[in-house]
């Protein structure tokens, strides 16, 4: 496993983290603790030492909290997120920082999150979600400074709002924030346009979520996919979409000359490309998609004759109709 600095932070993280949505009974159908538990232990047997969780992650935290518990001595920074009070988790322009995180209701999720998780404090805090409309309003930033100093986050992050990376340059440039998370992939490139540059500028660390598109990049999406009832992805690749994903990673299988089972590497190796990423986090729910994806950390980068064929792979799709 190969490792780099999340931004300005000091904080030495691995190359490929851990993704803590899909384990436990959570919104991805057949999660099981039982496995969840396998693949995380796994994962730090590999040398990932990045696990993002999240209070609305259901029994996520508390499942990650056992498993560091369980590692004493070793150094393994856990990330968790905080929900907006209200709920909205597309804030329209002119929202109020006080209706999406007042500084009570900040600290509040924090402590439930500490009981969740059995841990004594986060390496990371993260607002879920967030809008530029709130630099410098509100009470959100003295409340995180105040739990610094108390010792029960070490630094402060958002995670941006799907799909808008650009909703988070200001507080890139205000210097109030150690990190962002955000979607990029080889279909979503947009990040790099100018969420990416102002990061590096202004030593922000940078952790990539949806690396694999939620499975597209894979290589198991085809037109026949058929997701079980009640699972989340049955939305996100509704209608035709499967078929199209399908279509587009052939492309990209047949342009590059690689073969089908080398789409997913190939997909974390085009984000690892970015020296502005400090840490890519796919989720990884069984020991076997653990095995694969920190195989990649082998400090062999795409090529950039390669890089140059999937900067043509960029997909601009509507998420929201």
């Amino acid at each position: 496993m190969r490792y780099r600095q999340l931004g300005r932070s000091g904080l030495s993280v691995s190359e490929i983290g851990y993704g803590a949505w899909g384990i436990g009974e959570s919104s991805w159908v057949g999660a099981t603790e039982e496995e969840s538990v396998r693949a995380l232990h796994r994962a730090i047997d590999l040398g990932v030492n990045f696990i993002d969780t999240a209070r609305g992650y259901g029994e996520s935290e508390r499942i990650v909290g056992r498993v560091v518990r369980e590692r004493v001595g070793e150094e393994v920074r856990v990330a968790t997120k905080v929900p907006p009070k209200n709920r909205v988790w597309q804030p329209p322009s002119g929202t109020d920082p006080a209706e999406a995180f007042p500084g009570v209701h900040i600290r509040e999720s924090l402590e439930t999150s500490l009981r969740a998780s059995g841990l004594d404090h986060f390496d990371l805090l993260q607002f879920h979600i967030w809008s530029d409309d709130w630099v410098g309003r509100g009470d959100w930033l003295e409340t995180i400074s105040e739990l610094k100093r108390e010792g029960k986050i070490r630094l402060f992050g958002v995670s941006v709002n799907d799909h808008q990376p650009d909703s988070a340059l200001a507080l890139v440039r205000s210097g109030a924030v150690d990190s962002v998370q955000v979607i990029y992939n080889i279909f979503d490139q947009a990040p790099a346009d100018s969420l990416l540059p102002a990061c590096e500028e202004h030593g922000v660390g940078v952790i990539v979520r949806v690396a694999l598109d939620e499975g597209g990049l894979t290589g198991r999406i085809t037109a026949d996919t058929v997701f079980p009832e009640g699972d989340w992805r049955n939305r996100y690749f509704r209608d035709d979409r499967p078929a199209q994903v399908g279509r587009r990673v052939a492309a990209i299988v047949a342009d590059l000359g690689i073969a089908p089972d080398e789409i997913a590497g190939t997909a974390l190796r085009f984000v690892l490309s970015s020296t502005a990423v400090s840490t890519v986090i796919p989720g990884m729910r069984s020991v076997r998609n653990v095995e694969r994806n920190t195989a990649v950390s082998d400090g062999r980068p795409l090529t950039g004759e390669q890089l140059a064929v999937l900067a043509k792979h960029r997909w601009q799709r509507n998420f929201y109709a």
